[in-house]
């Protein structure tokens, strides 16, 4: 796996995260929080939407992948997911987390060449999303 060391940026990025969710946090509905940065250098971010049929719920890379696809500024950089522990965890540190299989199909499909931070053994890493995802199936046009 190709790891690079986060950049100040990337920084910004995990911070961006940490924020939204910190502000949006509400247990059984928003515990999963997303930023990603675009090659223009904007952020846009998103949480996830817990619901109570399952199938319904939204990831929250799906969300930011969203909104900035609808921005016209879907030229996606790098990504990162958070997650917010619920109250009664001892643990109450947001920490990062790597985004579930159906997000790694997503980013691969809408932004094949971005980053992912995601926890490494000392700390944090970013790598390119088709690490995440080997052998992806590959629609023939």
């Amino acid at each position: 796996m190709r790891v690079r060391k986060l950049t100040p940026q990337d920084e910004a990025l995990v911070a961006a995260a940490r924020k939204i969710i910190t502000e949006r946090y509400r247990e059984n509905r928003h515990h999963i929080g997303a930023a990603l940065r675009t090659r223009s250098g904007r952020v846009h971010t998103g949480v996830h939407l817990d619901t109570y049929v399952g199938r319904a719920s939204v990831c929250a890379e799906a969300i930011a992948v969203g909104k900035a696809l609808a921005e016209g500024d879907g030229d996606i950089e790098c990504i990162v997911s958070v997650r917010h522990p619920r109250p009664r965890e001892t643990n109450q540190e947001i920490q990062v987390v790597s985004p579930c299989g159906i997000c790694r199909e997503l980013l691969s499909d809408f932004a094949r060449d971005c980053a992912v931070i995601i926890p490494a053994n000392a700390g944090l890493a970013r790598v390119p999303i088709a690490e995440l995802l080997p052998s992806k199936y590959v629609r023939k046009t």
